[in-house]
């Protein structure tokens, strides 16, 4: 299913809001890997699976939307199913997720490959030294992918930029388990969120 993009395009950060369900902590070994990956982009470095354990209450339900980590967001097949697994996999690939004592195949690293150059660097804050992250980021809406759920910036390699229409698709889908952070609208009326990328 296609979605039609918003006439006033969007685009956000998307994690797990802070409510009592099981998230997924990333394997520390295939974190990096990813990482080293979207900075440098070697094809040796591209994950072809990866590894996590439940954090939370066992009693707690596991979260649909389960990882917070910027580049690594993992989707339940359900959730991933509902959405459209052909509308996300125009961005990347759904990837295997092998979950420390449990049983199936029951999450998917959605892993974005999409980088597009559509930063105004101008008009945007100066990305960090350290990893790229651009707090205060201005798009060119020339050049904004909209029909892609999801990219990736060249000068924020590590962090997943979601498009506004897949993120009120997966707000939707999940209830109360996804919070939106608007990083950025074409609409002059919307305010960002003041830190986008932070905890």
């Amino acid at each position: 299913m296609t979605e039609t993009p918003e006439t006033s395009p969007a685009v956000y950060r998307l994690l797990p809001k802070l409510a009592e369900y099981q998230q997924l902590t990333p394997n520390n070994w295939d974190l990096r890997q990813l990482k080293r990956w979207q900075r440098l982009g070697h094809e040796a470095d591209r994950p072809v699976r990866f590894r996590a354990e439940w954090a939370g209450e066992r009693n707690w339900p596991e979260a649909d939307f389960a990882s917070g980590y910027p580049g690594a967001p993992v989707l339940s097949r359900r959730l991933a199913d509902q959405f459209g697994a052909d509308a996300l996999q125009a961005s990347g690939s759904l990837l295997p997720v092998d979950i420390e004592g449990a049983k199936g195949d029951e999450y998917r690293l959605f892993l974005v490959e999409q980088v597009i150059d559509c930063l105004d660097v101008r008009r945007s804050s100066k990305p960090k030294k350290l990893n790229g992250e651009v707090k205060n980021a201005v798009y060119r809406a020339d050049a904004l992918p909209v029909h892609l759920p999801a990219f990736r910036l060249p000068q924020f390699p590590g962090a997943v930029q979601w498009n506004g229409w897949a993120a009120d698709r997966l707000v939707a889908l999940t209830g109360d388990q996804i919070e939106a952070r608007l990083c950025w609208s074409e609409d002059p009326a919307a305010v960002p969120h003041p830190d986008p990328w932070g905890f």
